[in-house]
């Protein structure tokens, strides 16, 4: 039985530089995500997941967001980030599965193989960019396959997201995995048109939780004629 459930996962973040980063309101925007009929919470570093875990009844995403100098890999890029992700209580471990090079070098097929003995009721989530590496997610047997990266790596730069084409072929070529659609969703009829691809679930994030970038999109579309 999966952790997450069929329907919308909402992502509550905010990183550092962001505005409502450090101010603990993680878990208030979880709680109304939940209120709201979310079906998980997908969310960045140890402390905002176990504030959020004790505020709502819902499966998290974990993630933590890093940046190293020798490597792009930033989503859990190593083993160091597995572990503190694996003291946060979070049902499932969000793995950048791009094929870029992490750092130190170190190998995805080890991070996975680390929380399978270490926690094997902690599922695992790929969040790849293409086909490929879709394909080794597959083979290395993680629980959800999630079009996060799409259009983020320099291989699919300037791909228009949601690429629902590229959610079809996942959800054909992966029917025993269970594909996540993440990027790119801003409007309900994009939401409507993703869930016809066949995905499990769809997180939404930047539309729902970073006013700052709403706002901006309002402001954006003005026209003081």
């Amino acid at each position: 039985m999966p952790n997450l459930n069929r329907g919308v996962i909402v992502s509550c973040q905010a990183v550092q530089g962001e505005s409502l980063y450090g101010l603990g309101i993680m878990q208030h925007f979880a709680y109304a995500a939940a209120q709201g009929g979310a079906v998980g919470i997908r969310a960045n570093g140890v402390e905002d997941i176990k504030s959020i875990k004790g505020r709502v009844d819902l499966p998290v995403i974990g993630i933590i967001k890093e940046v190293y100098p020798d490597s792009p890999v930033y989503i859990t890029p190593t083993l160091t980030e597995v572990k503190q992700l694996l003291t946060s209580g979070c049902e499932v471990i969000a793995l950048d599965c791009t094929g870029r090079t992490r750092p130190n070098g170190e190998k995805l097929a080890d991070l996975v193989a680390y929380i399978r003995a270490n926690a094997p009721t902690v599922e695992i989530m790929a969040d790849v960019d293409d086909m490929a590496n879709a394909e080794y997610a597959y083979e290395l047997g993680f629980d959800y396959i999630g079009s996060t990266m799409r259009g983020y790596t320099p291989t699919t730069k300037g791909i228009s997201i949601p690429d629902y084409e590229f959610l079809k072929e996942l959800v054909v070529k992966f029917p025993k995995a269970h594909i996540i659609a993440e990027g790119g969703i801003w409007e309900r009829d994009q939401l409507t048109k993703v869930s016809r691809t066949g995905v499990y679930s769809i997180v939404v994030g930047t539309a729902i939780t970073r006013p700052t970038d709403i706002t901006k999109r309002f402001v954006g579309a003005l026209d003081l004629c």
